[in-house]
């Protein structure tokens, strides 16, 4: 038999539903720069940005074309709601060591909440994150110059 010692858990299409953002932003990307918003959409799915920049476009520089598209999904994170009931698992594991882990360009300006889950972030890499640390809020960064990290946990109840 397994013992599970905390939950981790991934915030889009989790807790958070972060679909029509995405969407928002890539027609926003696509209409700027002359692009089928609809054939950009569809090259998304399961990968990095830079890797739709490069199919999408390969003219443009998949490097900045992130900060673009980074910047277009910070003005969204106001309208990406919880996935219903989101609030009521994140309540329930109130006395249960637990993670909330996602990778992205900034981190999150405050902490979770069980009436609006988000998530510390980090800047993502090409390499596997390495698990969550310990820690409490604020985040602190993972040790490993390599592979960045950003993570809170709730600390295990005595």
């Amino acid at each position: 038999m397994t013992t599970i010692s905390a939950v981790l858990l991934d915030v889009d299409g989790v807790l958070l539903d972060s679909t029509a953002a995405h969407r928002r932003v890539w027609s926003a990307w696509s209409l700027t720069h002359g692009l089928d918003p609809e054939k950009a959409w569809r090259l998304t799915f399961g990968r990095r940005p830079e890797d739709t920049v490069k199919d999408a476009a390969p003219h443009l520089n998949p490097s900045t074309e992130r900060r673009t598209l980074d910047a277009l999904l910070a003005q969204e994170q106001d309208r990406i709601p919880p996935i219903t009931g989101a609030a009521a698992l994140l309540r329930s594991l109130a006395h249960t060591p637990h993670a909330l882990v996602a990778s992205t360009t900034a981190p999150s300006p405050q902490p979770p909440s069980p009436s609006r889950p988000s998530a510390c972030t980090a800047p993502t890499s090409p390499t596997p994150n390495p698990p969550p640390t310990a820690s409490s809020w604020p985040p602190t960064a993972s040790a490993s110059p390599r592979r960045p990290a950003w993570s809170w946990r709730t600390p295990p109840r005595a």
